[in-house]
């Protein structure tokens, strides 16, 4: 059985209690510094951000609906190379699941690191986090937990989670070594902090925190959300597969594409250094534009928008988490969350794989099984 523990909410204040245990994970003396999500002095915006300094983390706020970015990749920026000083980093479920297929990809490293992760409420678009968020964060960030702990999802106003957040089935971290509960938790009070390794465990011990057990009520908040998601999830898939099954659909579906690959950039598991689309493979000459165009009497501008998608399909499908950053980044709201899951559900299940779910599973195209898709290949 893993550890528990708690830590005491005062005051219903449940920023100040998450701040308080990020001060005491940062006086270890085994921490050099923090990466947390943290209010921008010049913005009312929440990025990752990396502190040292233990009166910074007043302005920490991991329970904001802004998700401008998956962290994940900063957390491989950090990591790739030894430090020999180790980063205590906050992250939310689907930032841990393309944290541990970067690791896989050998673009992060587990060593000098230790994972934070925290039970999940979702967040808003970009756009709409802009639109909602007011001049008081404080505020702000209350209304929004308390409307998604409440279960009532009330107080959002006009918006409503992303899309990539309503379909998540993976609310709750796993493979953290420390995990902050908050669901089925009476957050008012008390959080829960759970060691999921024994790094994490060891950690736990040395913050000195009170022992606790899960509330009963928990597990089954959890599976509840769980079931409500991939009910969603599912409707999801049904639509997108009618929107896309042939080409021409697909074509529809992507026509607003403006090649500006903001979708790659934001992608946490998209790491080639160099792509492939950015090259003179597709630098073409000018007159190749008007030889096409005499062919098939017309070409829409610019080029290859479907072949880019679908090449990203074929290179990320089985590492996608889901986490929604491609349409978020998107200038002109073509949902390719919503391709991207569908075609990755389909790849990973495929192979009997779940990205994110362990760090010691392969990559499906890194290894070979014998009586792999026999039905295919012919082999009997």
């Amino acid at each position: 059985m893993s550890k528990t523990a708690k830590i005491d909410v005062k005051d219903q204040n449940l920023l100040g209690a998450l701040r308080q245990f990020l001060k005491a994970v940062l006086d270890q003396e085994a921490i050099h510094a923090v990466l947390v999500p943290w209010r921008l002095p010049m913005k009312n915006m929440v990025m990752p951000t990396l502190i040292t300094d233990p009166e910074r983390l007043e302005r920490v706020d991991p329970l904001s609906p802004a998700f401008p970015m998956n962290g994940a990749k900063v957390v491989s920026r950090l990591t790739r190379k030894a430090t020999g000083r180790k980063v205590a980093a906050m992250m939310r479920p689907c930032e841990i699941r393309a944290f541990v297929e970067l690791v896989k990809l050998k673009q992060a490293r587990m060593e000098d690191l230790l994972i934070i992760g925290t039970d999940c409420l979702g967040a808003l678009t970009n756009q709409d986090y802009f639109k909602w968020v007011g001049d008081d964060m404080d505020q702000a960030t209350q209304t929004f937990y308390t409307a998604v702990l409440s279960g009532k999802g009330e107080g959002l106003g006009d918006v409503s989670l992303a899309p990539a957040c309503q379909v998540c089935e993976f609310p709750v971290p796993a493979g953290a070594d420390l995990a902050v509960g908050l669901f089925g938790v009476n957050t008012s009070d008390e959080l829960l902090i759970e060691a999921q390794t024994p790094q994490g465990e060891a950690f736990l011990e040395a913050l000195g925190l009170a022992g606790a057990e899960a509330p009963s009520g928990r597990q089954q908040s959890i599976d509840k959300l769980v079931a409500e998601r991939t009910a969603a999830r599912d409707e999801m898939f049904v639509r997108t597969r009618e929107a896309t099954d042939s080409l021409e659909k697909l074509t529809r579906y992507l026509a607003n594409c403006v090649n500006c690959y903001n979708c790659r950039v934001a992608c946490p598991v998209c790491y080639c250094r160099e792509c492939v689309f950015v090259t003179d493979v597709f630098d073409h000459e000018p007159l190749q534009y008007l030889l096409w165009a005499s062919r098939k009497g017309a070409i829409k501008m610019p080029t290859d928008t479907v072949f880019y998608h679908i090449t990203r399909l074929a290179h990320m499908s089985t590492a996608c988490v889901g986490c929604g950053q491609c349409s978020n980044a998107c200038p002109n709201d073509i949902p390719v969350m919503e391709l991207f899951r569908t075609v990755a559900h389909q790849t990973q299940r495929a192979f009997e794989y779940e990205a994110g779910r362990n760090v010691d599973e392969a990559p499906p195209l890194t290894q070979f099984k014998e009586k792999e898709f026999e039905e295919v290949v012919g082999i009997s």
